[in-house]
């Protein structure tokens, strides 16, 4: 193994399940009516927040819907706004997500151990709502993540999320590294396990219910079972 490639949310950084995103939305959508200098007032923020509910999907090709335009359509019924102004507006939603954040504490001595080894590491990673990847890279400096991973690829940054292959194609490009040598680690097996099979990786779930090999991919229990993994002869 040359290269190991990782997942950010809910892999290196905890923040919020699926079941869990409506409640944090909703908190996104208040942040952004604030700004743009709207009071609460309970009818319109229902309103919001059902509109945001609607604008919660991905496109089925997968390519990216960006945020600033979500933002353009979800407060389009109460004001205009323009794209610049909806870019700035970006940041504003992400604030409830960030406040959230989890650092798996097993990461950093991960990213380092594996820097010592001389593997190469990389983050590729979905956004939510298609939100900017310099946010997300800040994001990863304040956490001490930047600097202990060799390149980070955002779904942003190559126009369309994972499972598309663009994202990790564009990392082992940066790696200079063959898909064959390198494994993906992520806990969702929609875009982590399946986006990196079809790149060519070989796909790790995080899953701490079944820390167990399967036929199409292998199982962790937790961070820490990547040591295991490359102590193994075939890896």
């Amino acid at each position: 193994t040359r290269a190991i490639l990782f997942d950010l949310g809910n892999t290196l950084v905890g923040y919020y399940t699926s079941g869990e995103f409506p409640v944090v939305l909703r908190r996104c959508v208040r942040e952004c009516a604030s700004a743009l200098g709207q009071t609460e007032d309970r009818g319109r923020d229902e309103d919001l927040f059902e509109r945001a509910l609607l604008l919660n999907r991905e496109q089925s090709d997968y390519a990216v819907w960006p945020l600033s335009a979500r933002l353009q359509e979800l407060f389009g019924a109460y004001e205009s706004i323009d794209e610049a102004s909806a870019e700035a507006l970006a940041t504003t939603f992400l604030k409830p997500i960030f406040a959230i954040a989890r650092l798996d504490p097993q990461a950093i001595p991960l990213l380092e151990a594996l820097r010592g080894r001389g593997i190469k590491t990389a983050i590729v990673s979905n956004t939510p709502w298609g939100s900017p990847a310099g946010a997300w890279r800040a994001e990863l400096t304040r956490h001490g993540l930047l600097d202990k991973v060799d390149a980070t690829v955002f779904c942003m940054d190559v126009g369309w999320r994972k499972p598309h292959r663009a994202p990790f194609d564009r990392a082992l490009s940066l790696l200079e590294v063959a898909p064959a040598d390198a494994l993906f680690v992520g806990d969702d097996h929609r875009w982590d396990i399946v986006g990196a099979r079809n790149a060519g990786l070989r796909p790790v779930l995080l899953e701490s219910d079944m820390p167990t090999s399967r036929r199409d991919h292998l199982t962790i229990p937790n961070l820490a079972g990547i040591t295991a993994l490359l102590a193994e002869a075939s890896l």
